[in-house]
């Protein structure tokens, strides 16, 4: 028995990751969704199912910024959950100029 050397396998196959790689996010693009969701888990006693919308942002977020090879949500497993992208806020109207006297 040798020591300090792990046993070898005459079998064993290193397969790739399924959908490929998973780059860190260096620059911190997507560190605000991913903070989000950390403390819904946290919120929410992890219970990710309360936290699905948060995970599907953060995921489209790595998707928007090269960090993950574009899929669709239904192959990851989101195709319950409606768009994440809120619906566009009303203009707001201007406010009326007032004449002021000096």
């Amino acid at each position: 028995m040798s020591f300090g050397r792990p046993p070898t396998f005459s079998n064993f196959q290193v397969l790739p990751p399924e959908r490929g790689s998973f780059p860190l996010d260096h620059d911190g693009e997507c560190t605000a969704a991913m903070r989000e969701y950390l403390a819904c888990l946290k919120a929410h006693q992890n219970n990710n199912g309360a936290c699905r919308h948060l995970s599907k942002a953060y995921l489209a977020c790595r998707m928007e910024n090269e960090l993950m090879e574009k899929d669709s949500f239904a192959n990851l497993g989101f195709a319950d959950i409606p768009s994440s992208e809120p619906p566009p806020a009303p203009a707001p109207e201007p406010e009326p100029k007032k004449d002021r006297l000096l």
